[in-house]
C-alpha cells in the first residue's frame, strides 16, 4: 500500500470507532464487538473493501497494542490492593484455573490436541474489564457483588496472562518448536523467567524515574518509551513482550510514588491503536471456517460457561463468600474481548499450524460480548444492588 493508502485506512479505522461509541452506547452492544463485526464484513471473503495487502502490518499492530495492554495489567497486581482483597484474590485465582481445566478438557474430547487445549484452555479465562465496569456504571450498582465484581475483574486478567504464558510454552514444547527434552525444558524456564527478570530489570528504573523529569507529572515519553522498549528487547532476546510488559506494570505499580499517572499517560494513548487491532482482527476472520469449527466453538462456549459458573461457586466456598455471591459471581464474569484476542494472535503467530484457534476465539468472543453484559446487568438486579449509585473502589492517587 502507499501511505495515503494507509492514512485513509488508520483514519476511517478511528473515525469507525468514534461511531461504533456512540451506536453502542445508543443499543448496549460494547464498542469492540461492532469494531469486529465491521471489520469481518469489510474482510476479503464478504465485502472486500481494502487492498489485498491491508493486513501486513497488523503485526506491528498487534505487538504494539499488546505491549500497551500487558502493561497496563500490570497495575492491577498492586500489592495494596491484594492485600486488602483476600476473597477477591481467591476468586479470581480459583474461576482463573477451573475455566482453564473445563474448556481445555471440552477441546481436548473434541481435537485431542493437547497444545490447542491448553492455548485455548488459557484464553478463555480473559474477561472483558471494560465492559463489566461499564455495565456497573449504567446500572449505578453498589453493594458487596458490586464490590466483589470490580476486584475480581481488576486482577483476573493478569492471572490469565500468566496462565497463558505457561501453557504457550508448554503447547510449543508439545508441538517440538521448542525443540526436545530437558533442553526443551530449560527453554520454556527461560522465556517465562527471563520475561519476568526482564520487566523487573526495566521496571525499576522506569518507577524511579516517574515524576522526576517533570516533578508530579510524568511526560508520556519516558511511559511509552519505557514500555516499548521493553516489547523490543523481549521480542529481540525471544522472550514474551506481553509478560514482560505486564511484570514491567506490576513493578511500576508497587514501587513508583505516583504509580497511577504512568497508567493514565499509556491509557491516553492506547484507543487508537485498540480500535485498529480490533477492526483488523475481524478483517482476518475466515468465514469459509466457521462451519468446521461448529463442535469446537459449541464446546470451547459450553465449557467457558461452565467453567465459570463452577468457579465462582468453589471460589467463593473457599473465599467465605456470602451465598448470594457465590451463585451470581461467575454468572457476571462472561464478558470477553480484547485481552482473549490478544492472546490468540500470539498463539497464532507462535504456532501457526493451530490456524483455527483466531477464528474460533473471535467467533466466541462476539457471543461473550454480546450476550455478557446483559447477563451481568440481570444478577445485579436478582441483587438488588442496580441504582445505587456506583462507585469506584480505586484509589487514583
Amino acid at each position: 500500500m502507499t501511505n495515503a493508502t494507509d492514512l485513509l485506512l488508520i483514519g476511517g479505522t478511528l473515525l469507525l470507532a468514534v461511531a461504533a461509541h456512540g451506536v453502542g452506547q445508543r443499543i448496549h452492544i460494547p464498542r469492540v464487538t461492532l469494531l469486529l463485526l465491521l471489520g469481518a464484513l469489510a474482510g476479503p471473503e464478504l465485502l472486500d473493501l481494502l487492498p489485498p495487502d491491508a493486513d501486513e502490518h497488523f503485526g506491528f499492530i498487534t505487538q504494539l497494542t499488546l505491549a500497551m495492554v500487558g502493561f497496563l495489567l500490570g497495575e492491577r497486581m498492586y500489592v495494596k490492593d491484594l492485600k486488602d482483597g483476600r476473597e477477591a484474590l481467591i476468586v479470581s485465582l480459583v474461576v482463573t484455573l477451573v475455566t482453564a481445566a473445563f474448556v481445555a478438557g471440552a477441546v481436548w474430547l473434541v481435537t485431542s490436541n493437547l497444545p490447542a487445549s491448553l492455548l485455548l484452555g488459557a484464553v478463555a479465562t480473559a474477561t472483558a474489564p471494560a465492559a463489566t465496569l461499564d455495565v456497573l456504571r449504567e446500572a449505578g450498582a453498589n453493594g458487596p457483588l458490586t464490590r466483589l465484581i470490580y476486584q475480581v475483574v481488576a486482577i483476573d486478567d493478569a492471572w490469565g496472562v500468566i496462565l497463558f504464558s505457561v501453557c504457550l510454552v508448554s503447547a510449543e514444547l508439545l508441538m517440538g518448536n521448542g525443540g526436545t527434552g530437558l533442553g526443551s525444558l530449560g527453554t520454556g524456564i527461560v522465556e517465562v523467567g527471563g520475561s519476568l527478570v526482564l520487566g523487573t530489570i526495566l521496571g525499576l528504573p522506569m518507577a524511579w524515574l516517574t515524576g522526576r523529569i517533570r516533578p508530579g507529572e510524568p511526560m508520556l515519553l519516558e511511559s511509552a518509551g519505557f514500555v516499548f522498549l521493553a516489547a523490543g528487547i523481549a521480542g529481540l532476546l525471544g522472550l514474551s513482550y506481553l509478560l514482560t510488559c505486564m511484570t514491567l506494570g506490576v513493578v511500576v505499580a508497587n514501587q513508583a510514588r505516583h504509580h497511577v499517572r504512568p497508567f493514565r499517560s499509556i491509557d491516553g494513548i492506547s484507543e487508537p491503536f485498540l480500535a485498529l487491532f480490533f477492526f483488523m482482527a475481524g478483517y482476518q476472520l475466515e468465514w469459509s471456517m466457521l462451519p468446521a469449527l461448529g463442535a469446537l466453538g459449541v464446546a470451547y462456549v459450553g465449557a467457558r460457561i461452565a467453567g465459570r459458573l463452577a468457579g465462582g461457586q468453589i471460589g467463593g466456598y473457599l473465599a467465605g463468600s456470602a451465598p448470594h455471591n457465590r451463585r451470581r459471581i461467575g454468572a457476571c464474569l462472561m464478558p470477553q474481548a480484547g485481552v482473549a484476542l490478544g492472546l490468540a494472535l500470539v498463539a497464532t503467530d507462535r504456532l501457526p499450524e493451530l490456524t483455527y484457534i483466531l477464528p474460533l476465539v473471535i467467533g466466541a468472543t462476539v457471543i461473550f460480548e454480546l450476550v455478557g453484559p446483559p447477563l451481568t446487568l440481570i444478577e445485579l438486579r436478582h441483587a438488588g444492588e442496580t441504582g445505587k449509585g456506583y462507585e469506584e473502589s480505586v484509589d487514583d492517587d
